[in-house]
């Protein structure tokens, strides 16, 4: 049976969302949480391994110490207290692919906490409170097979890949997040793209939604106005920010028809459905107490040296939202320009296509325009399109030389994304140069006034704008690589024209 959802602006109207947001980020380091395997990607299933990561009687863990300064971080930057003593503690849960059977995490003393990240919503600035940011370490890889989705309903047999097994892994949780109304699905999505961001910038993950590096679970309530907060739901591993904003939605209407149907909502994690964009439940949620923490008894309690942690602090980058306002002026963009460029992931790009010697509006022309359609056409983030911000500056320097006019230059990137080379190497074995000789253009010139004798009568009359009809057979005659302004010029001296 098809249930009809109400619409979101009713749902907004009746109802108070609350949020929060529980991000998981795989740590770049090179070797596992608690062992020397490596991190990598590739390879054979189960072969970086060892006894410690495998579980192995007898084998003890050691914390990576790159892994906790990188946790360390991260709190910093999202403005957290660091602890003076913390514990690790074990996690008793089944988890089918993590050998031990029990995940080395953190509960009551989390490395860093209490904190806040800003994120601009609309030009509104919303403070997203943090709870804690702690360390554990992820899972391996189960894959079941014999069926027709890859899921375990329908599949013969499951194999377990025990290679990301152990690899460090930040948990990064908000406080709930009330208040933002309508706005919830949008502050979600912004929220995640700004932690993104920060942690993009302390280069510590490479936060590749896509590839699973970073993994959002997303937490929604709905609630009467006046009333306690409802009862939440978990979406889970949600890998896009697009996705985010989707699931948050999702979740308000489906929840909101049914409580208006007088049910209750339950306490459960969900599955996010990209094809759809619905929710359906996973399981139900279980609590703290579910999961039996206790101190993990193979790792001393971690006490990380304050001058330490103040010289992290001081050594922290220039924050994203921070360098975007400096950007901003120094490029002399308006807020709603400085928005397109955010939100199309082209900031950095722009920056060093810049630093290659390009100026910010030819940047942003090229990034905002061609390279955003190729990249929306492909489906893949604008990054990796197939052109690098020193490719489009030497791109743009050609045009700015006159070796090439807008059309060629699209030509020549079009090579230049299908990995042909550089624009230069492009342009050369192209040949698709502008040519602006003057005596090489008489010819074409001259051909265009005799085929189009009412034209050049005009020009000669003094109707100097229809010129441009001659440009455009000039153009066509030589395959657009003519100089437009050079072409003007020669019918109007050729005709005994004024410009």
């Amino acid at each position: 049976m098809t249930t009809t959802l109400p619409a979101y602006d009713e749902v907004v109207a009746r109802y108070e969302p609350v949020i929060g947001l529980e991000t998981h980020v795989e740590l770049g380091t090179n070797t596992k949480m608690w062992c020397g395997c490596p991190t990598d990607f590739g390879g054979e299933p189960n072969t970086r391994v060892c006894p410690v990561c495998l579980g192995l009687p007898g084998s003890l863990p050691v914390a990576n110490k790159a892994a906790i300064e990188a946790t360390i971080r991260i709190g910093l930057a999202l403005n957290c207290s660091i602890a003076e003593w913390c514990r690790f503690a074990r996690k008793n849960y089944f988890y089918p692919d993590m050998p031990k059977n029990f995940q080395i995490s953190q509960y009551d003393e989390p490395l860093c906490f209490d904190g806040y990240l800003d994120v601009e919503v609309n030009g509104e600035l919303v403070r997203i409170g943090i709870e804690r940011v702690h360390l554990e370490e992820d899972t391996g890889k189960t894959l079941h097979v014999g069926g027709a989705t890859g899921r375990i309903h329908g599949a013969t047999e499951s194999l377990v890949d025990y290679n990301r097994a152990g690899i460090p892994l930040v948990e990064i949780v908000t406080k709930p997040v009330p208040g933002i109304g309508a706005l919830a699905p949008e502050v979600a999505r912004a929220y995640v793209a700004e932690l993104r961001d920060v942690i993009r910038s302390l280069g510590v993950s490479d936060v590749r939604m896509e590839e699973g590096s970073l993994r959002c679970d997303v937490n929604t309530s709905l609630n009467l106005p006046g009333e306690e907060w409802g009862t939440r739901t978990e979406t889970k591993n949600v890998n896009s920010l697009r996705s985010v904003e989707r699931a948050v939605r999702s979740e308000m209407l489906r929840q909101a028809s049914v409580l208006d149907a007088g049910g209750r909502i339950t306490q459960e994690t969900r599955h996010f459905h990209e094809d759809t964009g619905d929710t359906t439940p996973g399981r139900s949620k279980e609590t703290a107490t579910d999961y039996r923490y206790f101190p993990e008894p193979d790792l001393v309690p971690l006490a990380p040296d304050t001058g330490w942690v103040a010289e992290l602090k001081a050594a922290l980058p220039e924050l994203p939202r921070l360098r975007r306002k400096r950007i901003q002026q120094d490029w002399g963009l308006s807020d709603l320009d400085m928005q397109s460029v955010v939100n199309a992931g082209a900031v950095e790009l722009i920056e060093a296509t810049v630093a290659a010697g390009a100026t910010p509006a030819a940047a942003r022309k090229w990034w905002l325009g061609e390279l955003s359609r190729r990249a929306n056409e492909s489906g893949v983030e604008l990054a990796d399109v197939g052109a690098t911000p020193a490719q489009v500056a030497e791109l743009q320097g050609l045009v700015d030389a006159g070796s090439l006019n807008d059309k060629l230059a699209r030509t020549v990137l079009e090579g230049v994304v299908a990995g042909e080379g550089s624009p230069t190497e492009i342009m050369t074995n192209r040949n698709l140069e502008v040519v602006s000789d003057t005596g090489a253009l008489t010819a074409a010139v001259d051909e265009a006034i005799a085929a189009n004798p009412d034209v050049a009568d005009k020009i000669r009359s003094g109707k100097v704008a229809a010129a441009g009809a001659l440009v455009g057979a000039v153009m066509k005659t030589t395959r657009g690589q003519a100089d437009a302004k050079t072409v003007r010029e020669l019918i109007l001296e050729r005709l005994g024209a004024q410009g």
